[in-house]
């Protein structure tokens, strides 16, 4: 194993997961590389949110490996879950935030349990509302927040730590598409930015277009600009996966998916 260091940020190797007669996914296998945001479609109750519990270790399959940074997840103990979990964000779609904490008191969760100083915590809860442009919430409740700041909010306390791996689950569900575009902006500075690898669950065609053309890049005068790719370039760090009773039916780029004419495919874009 030379290339013990050079491993992928997410493994998934012939995972199969089921309740009672149900087959969820059934000998899934796949790749997340560092920096990629791998996008996962499918109708529900194809297995997306199941891929996400899996890796967090909160579930367990009945076959196959899920290495994350090349360590083995299925095999592994509360305590040693606990320690992969802090590397891990998690977006969730409705921002899961705690309605009697203020947003610092969210967002600095894990630093307050981890019984960080205050200063060290603020500045960090600081920095993440500034990624999210929200620092003029910090000491507002989720209450007073739309449902999108409450989202972005969701985010912010899913940097803290600098995680170099985010799950997204259906981040912009019921969201307006203005809100929704602030969202996948979001993902897109986590992912070309600070190089954080992501699986992005999501049913929404508009932000599989958006995420699969759109990048994030540093203007001349020092602010964040989003571009669309022009003619034929393929982002490279942003890949698809479709799941259909079970297995991936497609793996590739947006080019690939575009141009497919597998009949699965080009109905679910029709519905979209």
């Amino acid at each position: 194993m030379s290339e013990q260091h050079n491993h992928s940020a997410i493994e998934f190797r012939d995972v199969t997961m089921g309740y009672d007669d149900r087959v969820i996914l059934d000998e899934v296998s796949f790749m997340v590389n560092p920096g990629e945001t791998k996008i996962v479609m499918g109708g529900s109750g194809t297995g997306k949110s199941t891929i996400l519990k899996l890796v967090l270790g909160l579930i367990k399959p009945q076959n196959g490996r899920i290495l994350i940074d090349g360590d083995d997840v299925v095999a592994m103990n509360e305590s040693e879950l606990n320690a992969v979990r802090k590397k891990i964000g998690m977006v969730f779609q409705d921002g899961a935030l705690f309605d009697s904490l203020s947003v610092y008191e969210n967002v600095g969760f894990r630093l307050f349990e981890q019984g960080l100083p205050e200063d060290e915590i603020e500045e960090a809860v600081r920095r993440m509302l500034r990624f999210v442009n929200l620092e003029d919430t910090m000491y507002m409740r989720p209450s007073e927040l739309s449902g999108g700041m409450r989202r972005r909010v969701g985010i912010a306390r899913a940097l803290v730590g600098s995680p170099k791996l985010i799950l997204f689950d259906e981040p912009t569900a019921g969201l307006d598409p203005p809100t929704a575009r602030t969202i996948l902006e979001l993902a897109m500075k986590l992912r070309d930015l600070e190089g954080v690898s992501s699986i992005f669950v999501t049913h929404r065609l508009e932000d599989i277009k958006i995420l699969s053309s759109s990048f994030a890049t540093i203007g001349e005068n020092g602010d964040v600009e989003f571009r669309t790719e022009q003619g034929n370039l393929c982002l490279v760090n942003t890949r698809f996966i479709m799941l259909k009773q079970g297995k991936i039916v497609f793996s590739g780029t947006d080019e690939q998916l575009w141009s497919s004419d597998d009949p699965y495919i080009q109905d679910f874009f029709k519905v979209g």
